[in-house]
């Protein structure tokens, strides 16, 4: 399925114009900050300086880094600086220009950050539309600054350096458009909109679209279900693994390779919302559990976080895992990195620990929670796993976080014998287990996760189709 019609570009910083232009939005940022040290004491001329210096400046100082740290694969970030190129034309004009003039220019200026931002974004134009966008206004200002040197008489190259800056940086697009690449690979590539660990969907119904604002908060879109699994052929199962060679195998590996199982053919149920938008995890099902270091009431717990990809089989699960398992219980301390960063927080004070995780959920709301934090987070995920059984008890009903994303949460119980009285009149004893799920109804409709529901439930009455190699994976949505 293509995602999108847009066109996703790269650069390698194996080729020479990808440094000549860093070289060159680098000069236009010494240029742009130089201008700050020209300003008079005058607080208007001051605070004006800053303006045009500090806010093209620092656009060219963040084309610099993005180029040369994610030019691979997040291209569409160097539209930014442009965007702040624009306000900076904008500002002077409508500082310096009666307003017949300043408006013809304001809409000349916002329409070639469009298009340019349109070019990198792989929606309007092309690579060679990029270089002829910015050719002609580079051009404009040689001219215009080339003449204001004449006409002040600088010769020092601080002062080239100030008066020519706006030409560097268009310079540095220009270089810019023979070096870019179409990715060829076949995957989609994040854009504006996407989060670290996750992808907006844009093809959505409106309701489901308006359904998120009406109830923006997880635990407002709760939906319960409960149900009971006749577990003899699982048992059989896990029995038959651990006979194969997987010691450890038990009904958790089980239903977690069901799981991806599921979400392989049914991607919707890999949907997370953050900031009132819905987002797809793709290739990434990301399983959290909590789990004790030792069966004790006193032991410490911690969480583990694995990444599992649709199409994993069930000695890829159980791989990963016990992998993650086994970190995780490797000593009696708490070293997780959820663990590590809990306890950074726990040093906080109160009053400033509440602030503090007022501005990860801001951050957070607007995608911008750093993708380490993300990492160790079990409130971002797929799926949080619980299991009762071990404790002996039957399932719960786990509400899910407000803070996050996580969507789904799922708890099995301990497993316990019915008997049930057949059409003859005979009893047969049989062995159930329970297990309940708490869903975020926002992400898909009732239809889909019924469907996504009954689909689980079966693989896991006839756990050996488990094993089949034939797994059938989907992509969402645009």
């Amino acid at each position: 399925m293509k995602h999108d019609v847009r066109v996703a570009y790269t650069v390698s910083r194996k080729n020479p114009l990808v440094w000549l232009s860093a070289l060159l939005a680098l000069g236009a940022a010494v240029g742009f900050f130089v201008r700050l040290g020209a300003s008079r004491l005058n607080a208007a001329e001051f605070w004006t300086d800053c303006f045009v210096g500090v806010l093209p400046g620092l656009g060219a100082v963040y084309f610099v880094c993005q180029l040369l740290l994610h030019g691979k694969d997040r291209l569409y970030r160097l539209s930014l600086p442009f965007w702040l190129l624009a306000a900076d034309g904008i500002f002077c004009a409508w500082a310096l220009e009666p307003w017949y003039l300043a408006l013809p220019i304001t809409a000349a200026v916002l329409a070639l950050a469009w298009l340019i931002h349109g070019c990198l974004n792989g929606t309007r134009g092309n690579r060679w539309a990029l270089a002829a966008l910015t050719a002609l206004p580079a051009a404009a200002f040689f001219l215009f600054s080339s003449l204001l040197l004449v006409f002040l008489a600088e010769k020092s190259l601080t002062g080239m350096l100030r008066l020519y800056a706006e030409t560097l940086l268009l310079g540095a697009f220009f270089l810019l458009a023979p070096a870019l690449r179409k990715q060829t690979d076949g995957k989609y590539h994040p854009t504006w909109g996407d989060r670290p660990d996750g992808r907006r969907l844009r093809s959505l119904d409106p309701i489901n679209v308006v359904g998120t604002y009406i109830m923006p908060e997880r635990n407002q879109a709760n939906v319960y279900f409960s149900d009971k699994l006749e577990i003899t052929a699982l048992e059989k199962y896990v029995r038959a693994k651990r006979a194969a060679g997987f010691e450890r195998f038990g009904v958790t590996e089980a239903l977690l390779a069901a799981y991806v199982r599921t979400v392989s053919k049914y991607p919707g149920a890999n949907r997370f919302i953050s900031g009132e938008r819905i987002y797809s995890r793709g290739e990434d099902i990301q399983f959290c559990m909590t789990v004790k270091k030792e069966m004790a009431k006193d032991a410490p717990e911690t969480i583990i976080k694995l990444h599992l990809a649709p199409g994993d089989g069930v000695e890829a699960v159980y791989r990963k895992f016990h992998e993650a398992l086994g970190d995780a219980k490797k000593s009696t301390d708490l070293d997780s990195g959820f663990d590590g960063t809990a306890k950074l927080f726990g040093m906080i004070p109160g009053v400033l620990l509440k602030f503090a995780i007022w501005l990860l959920k801001l951050l957070d709301y607007f995608g911008l929670l750093p993708k380490a934090l993300l990492e160790v987070s079990p409130f971002h995920g797929s799926i949080f796993f619980t299991s009762m059984g071990s404790l002996g008890i039957p399932a719960v009903f786990h509400h899910l976080y407000n803070f996050g994303n996580l969507p789904v949460f799922l708890a099995f119980g301990r497993k316990y014998r019915v008997n049930e009285t057949q059409d003859d009149g005979s009893v047969v004893s049989r062995k159930y287990m329970d297990y309940t799920v708490n869903v975020d109804e926002r992400i898909v409709d009732g239809f889909y996760y019924a469907t996504l529901i009954k689909y689980f439930h079966k693989l896991l009455l006839r756990p050996e189709r488990l094993d089949d190699p034939e797994m059938e994976v989907n992509q969402d949505i645009p």
